[in-house]
């Protein structure tokens, strides 16, 4: 019986082999076969191929169970960022209904709802709070792929065209009073040692067009929320003290409506604020030509952000590139990173900038376009103001409805990503950065129109 079950588990081999090894094992007497050397190697082989037959069987078993142990399991399943933006999307919502209440109940003070939407963000975040596992993946996705996209969305009405037909008059005002913010704001930003990204939010915001500006940059440098958190709210305080108080200033300095127009549509930030502003001064004082020259004035600053990102970008990536360069102590290692930095285009340019500018050129042909159309194709006339007015309504609204649901979309983003103790320490040293900028882009605007108007 036990040499039965024993010769089922080993492979098969002579007789003899199976016969001696087991009289070795269990010391049963064994078998006269052949001579004593024939005995002894008949035996040496068969010790031999019962070892490896044992062996074999142990490690196919134990191979076995290890393959089953080391099978992988499905890799889970990505997060959902379908929460976070239907979060950010509600409370961008309801940032620019506040702004639209208050702004209609008190008709002195209109209120953008992009600002709006980032302090409403601030305040869930920091009061009630949401569940960071369920809609952080979401919220991620919208300060930055919605963003970039809004951003693309706002050159839709940036126009060449435009600025030459009905700004060129005011072009000089807004060329030394952007080139003054520019070169002042990261001078100052420097001597309050405040962060490179929070001075170059500063000068952007300040210098060319407020929030819109803000949020163009922002990705570009990978500012972090609380340099745009800071940022935003030097644009929230200084341009609403300015909407306030210039009408009635430059009301008392300039000598023309003309001139009081081209002055509010370069000191005040925000595109909004600039058009409440106006708008209050034609209330009070019954001058439409104000109202039209701060909008065309404004437009023509706005027009800054083509030229004025990618040469922010680039003295981003160029500042950080020297820092990273003072710890090289080789020359080999400053010429490989000096030649990586002038060959990579998208270091200096993102690619959401290069979109940028490809829809701004868009609009500019689409305009220029159409209007010589409309000039030399005098019979077809109908047909050349139909496709120009579809033109102008698809771009216009790619402009101003789909960039302001998709601004206001990640401004609320990066206000559900902002903690009240990330803006600890910040101080007053922004804010004088930002407030003295304010002043001397207005300061410079008012005093070139004065020479040219």
């Amino acid at each position: 019986m036990l040499f039965r079950i024993i010769s089922r588990r080993l492979p098969k081999t002579p007789l003899a082999c199976h016969v001696s090894s087991i009289n070795t094992y269990y010391l049963l007497p064994t078998a006269t076969i052949g001579s004593d050397d024939e005995k002894r190697s008949n035996r040496r082989s068969c010790h031999h191929n019962m070892h490896n037959s044992f062996f074999s069987i142990s490690s196919s078993r134990f191979s076995t169970s290890s393959t089953k142990r080391e099978t992988p399991l499905p890799p889970p399943s990505p997060p959902s960022i379908i929460p976070g933006i239907a979060l950010s999307a509600i409370t961008a919502s309801a940032g620019f209904g506040i702004a639209s209440l208050l702004s209609s109940s008190t008709p002195m003070i209109s209120l953008s709802g992009i600002p709006t939407s980032i302090l409403l963000g601030m305040a869930i975040k920091n009061t009630i709070g949401y569940s960071e596992s369920t809609f952080k993946p979401g919220i991620t996705f919208a300060t930055k792929t919605i963003l970039q996209g809004g951003i693309v969305a706002v050159a839709a009405k940036l126009s060449f065209f435009d600025l030459m037909t009905t700004g060129a008059a005011g072009f000089p005002v807004v060329l030394a009073s952007v080139g003054a913010g520019m070169l002042y704001l990261p001078m100052a930003g420097k001597l309050a040692g405040l962060p490179l990204e929070m001075t170059l939010l500063l000068t952007a915001g300040t210098s060319i067009c407020g929030v819109t500006a803000i949020t163009a940059l922002a990705p570009a440098i990978k500012a972090s929320n609380r340099d745009i958190a800071v940022a935003v709210a030097n644009t929230v305080a200084f341009g609403t003290i300015g909407m306030l108080t210039y009408p009635y200033l430059f009301h008392t300095l300039c000598p023309t409506p003309e001139q009081v127009g081209v002055c509010l549509g370069v000191s005040i930030h925000d595109t909004s604020q600039v058009l409440g502003s106006a708008m209050s001064y034609k209330e009070i004082y019954g001058e439409e030509m104000a109202l039209k020259t701060a909008a065309v004035t404004k437009l023509t600053r706005n027009l800054g952000l083509m030229m004025a990102i990618p040469g922010l970008s680039y003295m981003h990536a160029s500042s950080s590139q020297s820092n990273n360069n003072k710890d090289e102590d080789s020359p080999k290692g400053d010429i490989k990173e000096t030649m990586s930095g002038l060959v990579s285009f998208t270091k200096y340019v993102p690619p959401f900038l290069v979109a940028f500018l490809g829809m701004s050129t868009l609009r500019s042909i689409g305009d220029y376009t159409f209007a010589n159309e409309a000039v030399a194709a005098a019979a077809d006339l109908s047909s050349t103001l139909s496709s120009q007015q579809m033109f102008q309504q698809t771009m216009d609204f790619l402009g101003n409805d789909i960039s302001k649901c998709a601004l206001g979309t990640a401004m609320a983003g990066v206000g559900l990503s902002t903690s009240m103790d990330s803006l600890e320490g910040v101080g007053w040293r922004p804010f004088a950065v930002g407030g003295s900028g304010a002043l001397v882009v207005g300061g410079t605007g008012f005093m070139v129109s004065s020479l040219v108007m």
